[in-house]
């Protein structure tokens, strides 16, 4: 094994990588309660690395769009910690959940405040208060995403924000319960509309990977502006390593070692700080939601180039 700890280029490593994964039986089973996701080919994978100048190295389906899901939702976390600071955790934890994304089992004895950012009832708090914030979170996301990726084609797959609200029963419910303990400032059919545009962006690793750079530059985006505080990119980076990957956080950071945030459509985003920003795309899912070829390929990063933040 040859150890890369300060790689002059990142295409050797990501060529070695996706031989590998190419070679790897098993990849998973694309979300199939999405019924727009179902049919996504589970042995597409693509893997993108932007450093902090912008520079963007890519392998396989690297600049294939691919629907973000809950990525986004380290996002609007960003979007709205940037505008309202620290009145946010007043509304959702900062703890692993250690239930599956969509459950209702902690809410009650919780009083309506979500474990964390990241499981569903806290992406859909963080939502509701970036859109009394904004008038239009979902376009604010939007907007935030082209300006950092550089891409301004990136849209709202329409067809899958339909497929979700379609089958959205569950988060409906998640919304409703909150309301009714007063955790929610909008009403629930326009908060759901908001969430299901958000989790339907479409991007590629490539633009997935820039725009994540923020947090790899400790809040400063890329026009050289800063969005967030030291402390607060630090705060985010911290919540993605603990609770980034669902309930499954644990063994993410055990094999992977940085912070990340995946979603259910098969992308993954994670974070070198101060070095580069990583996003990986395979739809097939694990049982617990994560990409299973793209879990794999961040180990093998980690393991190669030396790269982690243990």
């Amino acid at each position: 094994m040859v150890i890369m700890t300060s790689p002059p280029t990142f295409q050797p490593l990501l060529n070695r990588i996706a031989a590998e994964i190419e070679n790897t039986p098993g990849r998973g089973r694309p979300a199939d309660y999405i019924p727009a996701l179902a049919a996504c080919d589970p042995r597409r994978f693509g893997m993108a690395v932007a450093e902090l100048d912008g520079t963007v190295y890519g392998v396989g389906d690297w600049r294939h769009p691919f629907s973000a899901q809950s990525i986004t939702k380290a996002f609007t976390l960003a979007l709205d910690l940037a505008r309202e600071g620290d009145t946010l955790w007043e509304h959702v934890g900062r703890e692993p959940s250690g239930n599956p994304f969509n459950s209702l089992v902690q809410l009650e004895y919780e009083n309506g405040i979500p474990r964390n950012p990241f499981i569903n009832a806290g992406a859909l708090v963080v939502t509701d208060r970036l859109q009394t914030h904004t008038g239009d979170a979902a376009g604010t996301l939007l907007d935030f995403l082209r300006a950092e990726s550089g891409n301004a084609d990136l849209a709202i797959n329409k067809d899958i924000a339909a497929s979700e609200a379609a089958h959205g029963n569950r988060n409906a419910a998640l919304g409703h319960f909150m309301a009714s303990y007063g955790n929610i400032d909008n009403p629930v059919p326009v908060l759901l509309d908001q969430y299901f545009r958000q989790c339907s962006v479409e991007a590629s690793c490539a633009d997935l990977a820039l725009a994540t750079g923020f947090l790899a530059r400790h809040g400063v985006r890329a026009d050289g502006t800063r969005l967030l505080t030291q402390s607060q990119a630090k705060h985010i980076n911290a919540i993605m390593l603990t609770c980034g990957t669902y309930d499954a956080a644990g063994d993410f950071a055990y094999r992977v070692g940085l912070p990340g945030k995946s979603g259910v459509g098969g992308g993954i985003i994670a974070v070198v700080p101060g070095r580069c920003t990583l996003c990986v795309w395979s739809p097939g899912l694990d049982e617990r939601g994560n990409s299973v070829a793209g879990v794999a390929a961040l180990d093998r990063f980690t393991t190669l180039s030396g790269l982690s933040v243990f």
